[in-house]
C-alpha cells in the first residue's frame, strides 16, 4: 500500500525507448549528385524524414535574380528526377502511422500526468493541513505545558515571598530582641561594678555576685546565639531572594514564552503578518530539548522549595531561641533577685545585731566609765586616812626617848597605813583595768561603728542601687522581639 502524498509510477516517467524506423533509407547526398545536378530548396518544402542535401557555396546573387519569383527562381526539374525522389504510398501510410502513435502515446501520457498531477495536489494539500493540524496541536500542548509550568512557578513564587516576608519579620524580631538584651546586661555589669564599691568584710564573694556572674554569662551566650542566627538569617534571606529572582525570571521567559507559542497556536491560513521567512527552517536557535526544558524549571520550583524549608526551619529555630532566651533570662533575673533579697536579709540581720552589741557596748562603757569614776574617788578617798594615819606615825616618832614604845597604837597605826598602801594599790590596779577595758571597749565601739557604716553602705548599694535598677528588666514581650 503506498503512503498518502508519495507520487505513483506512471508509463510517462519510464525512459522511453527510441522509435523504430518505418521508412526506408534515403539514398546519400553523394549518390544524387552523381544522378542529378544540385538544385537547393526552400526551407519550407523540407522534411524531418527527408534526406539533407548539402547546398553547393554559391556567390553573391546578380541583382536580376533577387526580383524573380519563386516559380522562375527554381531550376526546372525533369520527369526522371521527380520519380526518383518521392515515397512510396506504403511509407505515407506507415508514417501516418507512426504519427498517430505517437501523438496517442504523447496525449496518453499527457492524460495520466494530468490525473497523477491532481491526485498529488490533492494528497500533497491534505498532508498540509494534516502537518498544519500537528503542528498546532503541538503548539496547543506546548501552550498548555507552558501555563502550566506557569502555574506552578507563580504558586512558588507567592509562596516564596510569603516565606521571605515571614522570615524578614522574623529577623527584626530577632534584632529587636537582641537590641533588648542590652538593657538587662548594662544593668548586671553596673550592680557588678557597684558592689565593687562595698568596703571591708562586705567585700565577699557571695552568692548575689556569683548570680550575677551567671547572669552576665547567660546574657553573653544568648547574645552570641543570637547575632549567629541574625547572621543565618541574612544569608538565608540572600538565598531566598536568589532562588526568588531565578523562579520570576523563569516566570518571566515562561510567560513571553507562553505569549508568542499562543500567537503562533492562533495563526491560520487567513491571518494577518504572515509572510515569507526564506531558510528560517535550517535556523537552529534552540538551547534545550523538553526534558532538559522541564527540568530546568522542576530544578528552579526544587531549589526554591528547598530553600523555602531551610527558611521555615530557621524561623522555627529563631523561634525556639526567643524562647529559650526569654526563660533562661527570666529565670536568673529572678534567681539574681532571690539572691539579692537574701543578702540584704542577711546584711539587714547583721546590722541590726552589730546596732545591738554597739548599743550594749555603749551601755558597758558608760557603766565602767562609772566604775572607773568610783574607783578614782575611791583612791581620792582613801589619801585623808592616810594622811591622817602617816602624820599619826610621823607625830610619834617625835616621842621622846623611852615613849618611843611599840605599843599597839604604833602598830595599829602601821597596820593602818600598809592597809591602806594596799587598798589604795588595789584600787589603782582596779583603776588600770578597768581603763584598759573601756579603751578596749571603745576599741570594739569603734569597730562596731566602721562595721555598721560598712554594712549600711553594702546595705545601700545592694538594696537602693543595684534591687532599684533591677526593677526595670525587659518584659517577655520585649525579649520576644515584638515590642
Amino acid at each position: 500500500m503506498e503512503l498518502l502524498g508519495s507520487p505513483l509510477r506512471t508509463p510517462y516517467t519510464q525512459p522511453r525507448s527510441t522509435p523504430t524506423k518505418f521508412l526506408p533509407p534515403i539514398p546519400t547526398a553523394s549518390s544524387l549528385q552523381n544522378r542529378f545536378p544540385p538544385s537547393p530548396l526552400p526551407n519550407s518544402f523540407s522534411s524531418p524524414w527527408m534526406p539533407r542535401v548539402t547546398k553547393p557555396t554559391l556567390g553573391p546573387a546578380p541583382r536580376s535574380s533577387q526580383r524573380l519569383t519563386p516559380r522562375e527562381a527554381l531550376p526546372p526539374i525533369s520527369h526522371q528526377t521527380a520519380l526518383s525522389t518521392r515515397y512510396t504510398p506504403g511509407d505515407w501510410y506507415r508514417s501516418n502511422l507512426t504519427n498517430y502513435k505517437r501523438s496517442e502515446t504523447a496525449r496518453h501520457t499527457a492524460e495520466c500526468l494530468t490525473a497523477d498531477s491532481s491526485r498529488l495536489i490533492q494528497d500533497k494539500y491534505q498532508q498540509t493541513r494534516k502537518t498544519q493540524a500537528e503542528s498546532t496541536k503541538n503548539l496547543g500542548q506546548r501552550v498548555n505545558d507552558i501555563m502550566f509550568w506557569k502555574s506552578e512557578l507563580r504558586c512558588e513564587h507567592d509562596k516564596m515571598m510569603e516565606e521571605t516576608n515571614a522570615l524578614t519579620g522574623m529577623k527584626e524580631r530577632l534584632e529587636r530582641a537582641l537590641a533588648n538584651t542590652e538593657a538587662p546586661l548594662q544593668v548586671t555589669q553596673e550592680c557588678l561594678l557597684l558592689r565593687e564599691k562595698r568596703m571591708g568584710i562586705d567585700l565577699v564573694c557571695d552568692d548575689v555576685e556569683k548570680q550575677l556572674f551567671v547572669e552576665l554569662d547567660i546574657i553573653r551566650s544568648c547574645q552570641d546565639r543570637m547575632r549567629r542566627h541574625l547572621e543565618q538569617a541574612e544569608a538565608q534571606l540572600a538565598s531566598n531572594r536568589l532562588a526568588q529572582h531565578d523562579v520570576e525570571r523563569d516566570l518571566a521567559n515562561k510567560q513571553a514564552a507562553h505569549r508568542i507559542d499562543e500567537q503562533c497556536q492562533q495563526l491560520r491560513n487567513t491571518s494577518t503578518g504572515i509572510s515569507y521567512f526564506r531558510g528560517v527552517e535550517r535556523v537552529d536557535a534552540t538551547i534545550s530539548v523538553p526534558e532538559s526544558w522541564a527540568n530546568f524549571t522542576d530544578k528552579n520550583i526544587l531549589r526554591s522549595q528547598s530553600e523555602r524549608a531551610a527558611s521555615a526551619k530557621l524561623r522555627d529555630s529563631i523561634e525556639n531561641l526567643l524562647v529559650l532566651t526569654d526563660k533562661q533570662m527570666q529565670h536568673q533575673f529572678n534567681c539574681v533577685n532571690l539572691a539579692f533579697t537574701q543578702r540584704i536579709a542577711e546584711m539587714a540581720d547583721a546590722k541590726r545585731k552589730i546596732q545591738a552589741q554597739l548599743s550594749k557596748t555603749l551601755q558597758e562603757m558608760f557603766h565602767l566609765e562609772r566604775s572607773i569614776e568610783a574607783i578614782q574617788k575611791a583612791i581620792r578617798d582613801k589619801g585623808f586616812p592616810l594622811k591622817v594615819a602617816q602624820t599619826r606615825l610621823d607625830k610619834r616618832i617625835c616621842r621622846p626617848k623611852m615613849e618611843l614604845c611599840r605599843d599597839p597604837a604604833q602598830l595599829r597605826l602601821v597596820s593602818e597605813v600598809c592597809e591602806i598602801n594596799e587598798t589604795i594599790q588595789s584600787l589603782q590596779q582596779r583603776l588600770r583595768d578597768s581603763e584598759d577595758v573601756l579603751q578596749r571597749l571603745a576599741h570594739n565601739k569603734s569597730a562596731l561603728e566602721h562595721e555598721l557604716v560598712v554594712k549600711s553602705t553594702s546595705l545601700f548599694i545592694d538594696q537602693e542601687k543595684c534591687l532599684a535598677m533591677r526593677k526595670t528588666f525587659p518584659s517577655t514581650g520585649r525579649l520576644l522581639g515584638y515590642v
